[in-house]
């Protein structure tokens, strides 16, 4: 039976050269989190940044995976139901990380992470690729050699230290975004080296990729006409407040399966998108639906 579905409008509005970092020593430890895990996290990258500053690595598309010396949590604050053995022997130091499961497998990552019940084989093509230790004091460059030190001790194949290099100019980096890309890659991730750890989103930390994508929160199902009838046509979609601006709505109509029309995203859930720009509104233009954030 097709499902149905409608708009409630109230309350709502439409607003229309490369050198790798070497190893290091150990850390200190964490509390496990109370309920959301405090993470660092990415503004986009922009012309004028000084690369000088930065380190560079390849963003992996994975779930976010925070070790807190006792238990995996994703970025939203699940326990992670990993393997006993998957974390066996990991230190009480906190490490953060990327649950990956290869390149274009975001899917498989998702599903294998969700799980309550682990699934053992599909954790067995899991990775986890640590690229922090938020309980560290120091600043991100002597953190590198720090956290390699960590990754080199627990000395299991799945978990690895995410490899850190200097980039030379805005060519360099270019040319090493389209080559990370073309082996499958997300994109880069650059990261100041003189920060320290904060739980929170500023230039600290910056990602590059070949396209523009973003999160927002689904607030209501349009329904389809024609080909699309008795079937979702687009999502409204809210995106937060940023920068002093007001959260803004808008419909999401395209970058759907046929699977994704019969059953939605539900409402409230966070979901990321690619668009190229914005209009003067602020609203994304050419904005597509890519997937339902599950971390």
């Amino acid at each position: 039976m097709q499902r149905r579905f409608f708009l409630s409008l109230v309350g709502l509005t439409l607003a229309g050269s490369l050198r790798p970092a070497v190893a290091g020593t150990p850390v200190a430890l964490a509390s496990p989190p109370s309920s959301v895990p405090s993470l660092m996290l990415a503004n986009v990258y922009r012309s004028g940044i000084v690369l000088a500053d930065y380190w560079v690595s390849e963003k992996f598309d994975g779930v976010r995976g925070y070790w807190d010396g006792q238990a995996l949590w994703t970025r939203g604050g699940e326990r992670v139901a990993a393997p006993a053995w998957f974390t066996a022997g990991w230190p009480n130091v906190a490490m953060d990380g990327e649950l990956w499961a290869g390149h274009g497998q975001f899917p498989k990552a998702v599903s294998t992470v969700r799980q309550q019940t682990p699934d053992d084989a599909a954790w067995r093509s899991m990775r986890f690729m640590v690229f922090d230790l938020p309980a560290h004091g120091g600043p991100f460059t002597e953190r590198i050699p720090a956290l390699n030190g960590v990754v080199s001790r627990i000395d299991q194949h799945w978990v690895q230290a995410v490899e850190q290099f200097k980039v030379a100019s805005p060519q360099a980096l270019q040319t090493l975004l389209s080559k990370t890309v073309k082996n499958g890659g997300e994109g880069l991730m650059l990261h100041r080296g003189a920060s320290l750890y904060k739980g929170q989103r500023n230039d600290d930390l910056l990602k590059l990729k070949t396209h523009d994508d973003s999160e927002a929160r689904v607030v209501a199902h349009v329904p389809g006409q024609g080909k699309y009838a008795g079937k979702l046509g687009a999502l409204l979609v809210e995106m937060p407040a940023a920068d002093g601006k007001p959260a803004q709505r808008f419909k999401l109509g395209t970058g759907f399966s046929d699977a994704q029309r019969q059953n939605p995203p539900a409402v409230g859930t966070r979901i990321t998108y690619r668009f190229r720009g914005l209009n003067d509104s602020g609203i994304p233009r050419f904005a597509s639906f890519m997937r339902v954030r599950e971390d």
